[in-house]
């Protein structure tokens, strides 16, 4: 912590997340050390991601919890029940990570080769042939939505994450400033009862979207 703080020229870090539930480690553990650095104010506040709802409701009685961080977008909704209804119930702010589902619901990946070799994507099931005609089509009926809104696919696909609550801040990742302004526009952008409607009987016709990690990275998520 202390070279972290160093390195950021800060005395505090505002918000301080665990970013995974070690299920070898009990979560009253992780969370009372870090409380211990509130206490120290080297950190205000603290946040968990990719929690259960059970973990969450654990460490809460430990330390209040700021925030949490999981995935969420139109086709990764994890959260959508228990978890969600938890975080409301104890004032928690829900962070969703990859709103854009990794870059899919844009309408600029038109095929796996578009991809770096290096690219994180390639271990995703969404991109791979089995389930890639279905979110081609997917995502092009969605693109097409956004069209008739007047609205790029990513500004569609952010305004429906934010009309799923109040409390939600999504994090859309862009390394280009063209993109970062495209993205804040998405605030603007209104959708009603019919508009939801839409989206939601777009994603209901193409099911075969496939798991958001591998086999693997998804025994590392909800804890």
């Amino acid at each position: 912590m202390e070279n972290s703080l160093k390195r950021l020229k800060i005395d505090t870090i505002d918000l301080y997340y665990a970013h995974r539930i070690d299920p070898n480690v009990p979560v009253e553990d992780m969370v009372g050390a870090m409380a211990d650095l509130v206490k120290e104010g080297k950190v205000r506040y603290l946040g968990l991601s990719e929690a259960s709802a059970k973990s969450i409701r654990r460490a809460y009685k430990v330390h209040p919890v700021a925030a949490l961080q999981s995935e969420f977008s139109l086709l990764t909704r994890d959260v959508e029940g228990e978890i969600l209804n938890t975080v409301r119930e104890l004032g928690i702010s829900f962070v969703p990570y990859s709103p854009l589902a990794r870059g899919l619901v844009t309408a600029t990946v038109s095929s796996k080769d578009d991809l770096a070799q290096d690219d994180f994507r390639r271990t995703l099931p969404r991109f791979d042939d089995e389930h890639w005609q279905n979110n081609k089509q997917l995502v092009d009926d969605f693109a097409e939505f956004a069209k008739s809104k007047d609205a790029t696919p990513a500004q569609l696909a952010l305004a429906w994450v934010l009309a799923q609550g109040d409390d939600i801040i999504p994090i859309p990742g862009t390394k280009r400033k063209k993109y970062l302004e495209e993205n804040a526009k998405a605030v603007d952008i209104n959708l009603s009862s019919e508009d939801l409607e839409t989206i939601q009987n777009i994603v209901s016709k193409h099911p075969d979207v496939g798991e958001r990690y591998s086999e693997g990275a998804m025994k590392l998520v909800n804890h």
